[in-house]
């Protein structure tokens, strides 16, 4: 990653998009300082004023669940398999709390399993016992056991048919209004966006191109090249005639970037200086946008 700037304001709902392979996980693991092969050598992450990479170990065991939580991508593949559903949130609280009651924990558990819409009873169940959607909605109640300030979700309805799918996104966003915290919602989906955040940052090769209100989205505007490929990849279901277009070409080597602008090779209104000049974030119309030919992109799209 180079040069990424990214905020999240207490109760927003904000969403990471971009192709796989882009830096988007990587991201999320730095916020909770769980890279492995890899360090970070400038910047810093803040939450709540405090500067994560800052933290002791005992402090950063507590800032990890009780400040930040996250669910893994590949979340069902997450939970311990010898473990009950009642017993992997027991232990989730009681590494926090030790002095947390067995009576305690049994309350926690039925309160966050409602919360996630699971029967009670499953609560002795093991893993193997569940579906795929259940396994996915206690994977998000052990992110949210703690009642933590900010939730990093990486692509948790991956792999889950479209029906479950919404499910669990309605769900997402209900509990969300309701305990009242902050959600980083990874995704290579834009369409899946579009449902629940109120705002968007678009990733691509490390770095952001693009943050912009997700009304924006839903309406003809200025935008990242890069936004508007993936953009014109959701198929319109509800037309006569659906037309994608896909963006041509492959997302490049983040350990081998071309020069300029990341985006230049696949960019259909690249220019000469796209080749060398490297683009920064700059306001336009409400957004931010890293792109070279900020100020001709309205005339080039709309022949404004």
């Amino acid at each position: 990653m180079r040069d990424v700037s990214l905020f999240v304001d207490p109760d927003e709902f904000v969403g990471l998009v971009g192709e796989s392979g882009l830096g988007k996980s990587t991201l999320a693991y730095a916020i909770l300082r769980l890279l492995h092969g890899g360090r970070v050598i400038g910047g810093s992450v803040e939450v709540l004023g405090q500067n994560v990479y800052e933290l002791d170990y005992n402090h950063l065991r507590k800032f990890r669940w009780e400040t930040v939580s996250m669910v893994f991508q590949g979340a069902m593949n997450s939970l311990n398999p010898v473990l009950t559903v009642e017993q992997h949130i027991y232990e989730t609280v009681r590494a926090h709390d030790e002095s947390a009651t067995l009576i305690q924990l049994r309350t926690r558990t039925d309160e966050l399993l409602d919360m996630v819409e699971i029967d009670k009873r499953r609560a002795q169940n093991y893993p193997h016992q569940l579906s795929g959607g259940m396994k996915q909605r206690v994977v998000i109640a052990l992110a949210i056991a703690l009642n933590p300030k900010l939730v990093i979700m990486d692509e948790p309805t991956t792999a889950l048919d479209v029906v479950v799918q919404r499910a669990i996104l309605d769900r997402i966003g209900e509990i969300q209004r309701q305990r009242r915290f902050a959600v980083l919602f990874i995704t290579h989906d834009l369409s899946l966006i579009e449902q629940v955040a109120s705002r968007v940052s678009i990733m691509y090769a490390g770095s952001i191109v693009e943050t912009t209100p997700v009304e924006k989205l839903l309406m003809p505007d200025v935008h990242h090249p890069y936004t508007l490929g993936l953009l014109n990849a959701i198929p319109e279901l509800l037309e006569d005639n659906v037309n994608i277009s896909s963006i041509p070409g492959h997302p490049p080597d983040i350990t081998k970037l071309p020069p300029g602008c990341a985006f230049h090779p696949r960019c259909p209104y690249m220019k000469d200086s796209c080749r060398v000049s490297l683009p920064i974030l700059k306001q336009y119309s409400g957004s931010w946008i890293a792109c070279n030919r900020l100020s001709e992109l309205e005339e080039l799209l709309y022949g404004q």
